[in-house]
């Protein structure tokens, strides 16, 4: 059946016809080789009258064991290992054959182990002689001839490229980079740290020497290259910053394969590569979170979560993803945004039990409809104006969407029967000097405040803090990139400013762990968790990292200019304020902080107030309300 079904395929007839001829001649060559070119009468008539019915056990064996299902020109070593189990099964069952029927009388069975051995040669020799012929080795030397074609004689553009690491990215990236001529890559060696790995190759490239060697070979022409790869999926912000410096130093453009979460995605290949990112060398690891224990906390659950329209709120629907959750409840009050991640899952990720939910939280009436109506089980309020001018302008909407819109939802979960709701924070409310800051320190207070009610209900409350995220909408390095690409000056407003920073998908990764430890024995209890940031990064070095990333010189090409602290702002931000205890959580990478209690109704009052200077739009009241319930409030 498998030979038929081969028969239908373009140019199999040619494929058999040259097998055919092949063990044909390696069966010929055996005899030949056995009686040392003369064959007596008596084996002649052996081998004509053997010789059908060999080739025929051959090609059946070959196509039994799937020798066809392969591509010739991609021939690996499972393919000859195929051809060798083939090859031996045909000749165990022409000799036994011969054994039972004959009793090999008359029949040489050297002239079968040296058949066995021909056929085999024969067989692999020539695919693996066309995969030289139609394969990258092959293609890349005469693209390196001719500068290299593309479809139907186009030509490709070939640069000279070193590959940095020769692990086992590297060696993938090597291999995808030879199977892939249209890339237009032509390497010209790799480097490596690992000195036990100098002096040999990976597919025919060398390695050459450390990576901090590079500019050497350069400066002395030992090699040509117009681009870096980075192939070190692994590699800590610390290394990454030392290998993108040395490819300053050697003036050589660099770009790299994704992390190794992102490559868990899909595999290593010369579409992956992207340039280097301000994410690749923060001055820590990435937080590794555990897989086992969000899927305990959310499959098979409804999920709700608010802002689902934003960057944290559309990135944790994606991850979410993940752990299969019954229904992705999607919240927003901005259609546009809304519309969008409604979009992304139901046709790029192709999931559909998802329930965009338009609205606001800050409609009591219709916080309460949307919860008694679709009943989430868990919910992730990443909902909140976020920036901090805007909201020294806009103080009243801070208290809208930021205070009042948590407490309709904290009421309306509890009378909803949820079991669990985790507040988004941020670092800003730690000693806070902006209204931004102040109302998401309020906002933890007023869930600290409903956990006595919400511990009746069965619900468990915790909250994340975290600082800033890489890439979010607002932050700063979309706006450094706009300014380089003007060509500055790169506005900073102050050199001695620092920020904890994280990506998007670290911080959403947070969020989920914090949420299944709040879900454990114990947890749930108003607890406010946080990753361990490690160093803060300086807002100013930031900038000249940018600027060296998209090829430029700091000063010389882009000009760093420093435009002083603006209202609210403070030159460094914390994680922990006076009075919150840190402790250990079951996460390596998270602490839990255990702060004062805040006694149930205890801010009641001070919400009624609130209400009322934000319908006025009394910002001053508001923040003299704001100092009320956050004392630590000092405004900038």
């Amino acid at each position: 059946m498998r030979l038929l079904r081969l028969l239908s395929h373009r140019n199999a007839w040619l494929l058999l016809a040259l097998d055919a001829l092949l063990a044909l001649a390696a069966h010929l060559l055996a005899y030949l080789t056995r009686f040392e070119g003369a064959l007596p009468g008596a084996q002649w008539e052996n081998f004509t009258a053997w010789a059908a019915w060999a080739v025929g056990i051959k090609l059946a064996c070959l196509a039994a064991m799937d020798g066809y299902r392969g591509m010739w020109r991609y021939t690996s070593l499972p393919d000859v290992l195929r051809i060798a189990k083939a090859v031996t099964l045909a000749s165990l069952a022409m000799m036994s054959f011969l054994l039972v029927t004959q009793r090999f009388e008359g029949f040489s069975r050297s002239v079968f182990l040296l058949d066995w051995l021909y056929t085999l040669l024969a067989f692999a020799g020539a695919r693996l002689g066309i995969r030289l012929w139609k394969g990258p080795a092959m293609r890349s030397g005469l693209s390196g001839m001719t500068g290299g074609t593309g479809v139907a004689g186009t030509a490709v553009p070939v640069r000279d490229c070193v590959i940095l690491g020769a692990g086992e990215a590297g060696e993938k990236l090597v291999r995808d980079i030879l199977s892939s001529p249209r890339a237009g890559i032509r390497l010209a060696g790799i480097f490596d740290d690992d000195r036990t790995k100098h002096g040999k190759t990976l597919h025919g490239t060398p390695v050459l020497d450390a990576i901090d060697a590079l500019p050497q070979w350069l400066a002395g022409r030992r090699i040509a290259a117009q681009e870096a790869l980075i192939a070190m999926p692994s590699a800590t912000g610390p290394a990454m910053r030392r290998i993108v410096q040395v490819c300053e130093t050697a003036r050589l453009p660099c770009r790299t394969i994704p992390s190794l979460r992102e490559l868990a995605q899909g595999r290593v290949n010369v579409k992956a590569l992207r340039d280097v990112d301000y994410r690749d060398l923060l001055p820590r690891e990435e937080a590794r979170p555990d897989p086992d224990s969000i899927r305990h906390a959310v499959a098979g659950k409804r999920v709700l979560v608010t802002g689902a329209g934003g960057s944290i709120g559309s990135e944790l629907c994606r991850q979410l993803l993940a752990f299969e959750p019954t229904e992705l409840q999607l919240l927003d009050m901005s259609e546009s945004a809304l519309y969008g991640i409604q979009m992304e899952l139901a046709y790029d990720r192709q999931f559909h039990r998802h329930t965009p939910l338009l609205g606001s939280l800050a409609d009591t009436a219709w916080t309460h409809w949307a919860l008694q109506t679709h009943r989430p089980q868990v919910i992730f309020h990443a909902a909140a104006y976020k920036h901090v001018p805007m909201l020294e302008q806009h103080p009243w909407q801070a208290v809208i969407n930021n205070i009042l819109a948590m407490n309709n939802l904290l009421q309306a979960a509890r009378d909803s029967e949820v079991e669990s709701l985790l507040l988004v924070s941020t670092d800003k409310a730690v000693r806070p000097t902006s209204v931004m800051g102040a109302s998401k320190r309020l906002a933890e207070r007023l869930l600290q405040s409903h956990c006595s009610s919400a511990a009746r209900a069965g619900m468990r409350l915790m909250a994340v803090r975290f600082g800033n995220v890489l890439g979010s909408s607002g932050s700063v390095i979309p706006l450094f990139r706009a300014q380089i690409e003007r060509g500055g000056p790169v506005t900073v407003t102050h050199p001695e400013v620092v920020r904890y920073f994280m990506t998007v998908e670290e911080a959403c990764l947070l969020i989920l762990q914090a949420g299944a430890l709040g879900r454990a024995p114990g947890g749930g209890a108003g607890e406010i968790y946080l990753l361990k940031m490690g160093r803060p990064v300086n807002i100013a070095q930031m900038a000249e990292d940018l600027i060296r990333l998209s090829g430029r010189e700091p000063g010389r090409d882009v000009a760093v200019e420093f435009i002083g602290l603006r209202p609210g702002e403070k030159l460094y931000e914390e994680l922990v304020t006076e009075g919150e205890g840190v402790v250990a959580s079951a996460h390596e990478q998270l602490m839990v902080l255990k702060g004062e209690d805040c006694a149930a109704g205890s801010l009641d009052g001070l919400l009624e107030e609130l209400a009322v200077a934000a319908a006025t739009r009394d910002g001053g009241r508001i923040r003299e309300l704001l100092r009320r319930g956050v004392p630590e409030y000092r405004p900038a």
